[in-house]
């Protein structure tokens, strides 16, 4: 069975991401594309199950694993890769130049192009199947500056003084006041 290739248009990374370096479960990266994509990935996917179900042990008993893809809202649906280190996909810029550095921060919010292919699979139990996304590469289009919960809302120690202005209590640098002990005669 031929691999079709997919190649996306600009598309925009959505969540946690680990492309260029592992996270706690390894490699992985989610984007949302448009219908049309999914459109030709849900035609083909009826063709590649086809070459699944011709291999299952009891086809009577399958199980079919749900699309490696889900809708997150009208027109727009979410896919998701995920491969180990000797899986690696390349990724490069804009000029085709490989991103190497794992320091890069290439995070949700940022843009890329991708290209992958869907493969059919079958577990080892012999009854449960589906198909997966492949990823082949990744073109970083542009990476998001407001990454990693830093926003360009957030605001600087002048600006918050400004937007509370002054009020009388504690003061940086002064000496925090000591408690008040009251010493009365008790009786023990």
């Amino acid at each position: 069975m031929p691999k079709n290739t997919h190649v996306t248009d600009v598309v925009t990374l959505e969540g946690f991401q680990a492309v260029l370096e592992p996270g706690k479960f390894g490699y992985s990266l989610s984007a949302v594309v448009g219908d049309e994509l999914i459109n030709e990935l849900e035609t083909e996917r009826s063709e590649v199950l086809k070459w699944a179900e011709s291999k299952l042990k009891n086809p009577k008993r399958a199980t079919l694993k749900p699309t490696p893809w889900e809708e997150v809202a009208k027109g727009k649906h979410k896919i998701k890769f995920s491969w180990g280190e000797d899986k690696r996909p390349p990724v490069v810029d804009t000029e085709g130049a490989p991103v190497t550095d794992s320091k890069v921060p290439l995070y949700g919010g940022s843009t890329v192009k991708l290209g992958f292919y869907q493969k059919p699979y079958i577990l080892r139990d012999g009854i449960t199947y589906g198909s997966s996304l492949k990823l082949l590469g990744v073109q970083v289009v542009s990476l998001n500056s407001d990454a990693a919960g830093v926003s360009s809302d957030d605001l600087n120690e002048s600006q918050v003084a400004d937007l509370f202005g002054k009020t009388s209590g504690f003061k940086a640098g002064e000496a925090p006041p000591t408690p008040e002990t009251n010493v009365e005669d008790e009786d023990f």
